[in-house]
């Protein structure tokens, strides 16, 4: 028993040098298809850094142009705190932004807090739409999205109403 509250420290190592044998036991040259693979991640890292360059700079140009103060009103509808109008919102560009703006919420009204709960309950129902939608449809070439990006906002906004609804019962 005292082994099963320690084997997450473990679990790393052991799938490595899972991973490790089973190349060996298999006669592959590991060193090269490591090499390869590296390459391969770069190569995608660098073809969709335009994409993350341009996604930062909007969020970033969203909340100094004082843009989220006219979301609020729309917040009031749905029955959304005011303070959870810029995590909303930046989560559906990036999902790291939107965590440091948690991060920022929870110090403010703490993770107890029906604000905090509520805002760990978005976030994880949720999903970081433009982010998605241009690495993905960007790295296989897709220009034209047609009813995805609607369909997602729509989902997301759904997903919103429901975690307030469950929260409130």
């Amino acid at each position: 028993m005292n082994f099963l509250l320690y084997l997450s420290d473990y679990i790393i190592p052991i799938i490595f040098f899972y991973v490790v044998g089973y190349a060996l036991l298999a006669g592959s040259d590991i060193f090269s298809d490591f090499i390869e693979g590296a390459k391969e991640g770069f190569e995608v890292t660098l073809g969709i850094m335009p994409t993350l360059i341009g996604l930062l700079a909007a969020v970033s140009i969203l909340r100094a142009s004082g843009a989220f103060g006219l979301l609020e009103d729309a917040a009031r509808i749905l029955r959304l705190p005011a303070q959870l109008v810029p995590v909303v919102i930046v989560k559906m560009f990036s999902s790291s932004a939107a965590t440091g703006l948690l991060l920022d919420l929870y110090k403010n009204v703490g993770p107890d807090s029906y604000i905090g709960v509520l805002a760990s309950v978005i976030m994880s129902s949720s999903e970081t739409i433009f982010y998605t939608v241009s690495v993905y449809f960007g790295s296989v070439g897709i220009k034209k999205t047609r009813y995805v990006i609607p369909g997602a906002i729509i989902a997301t906004v759904a997903g919103i109403i429901g975690s307030v609804l469950v929260l409130k019962l």
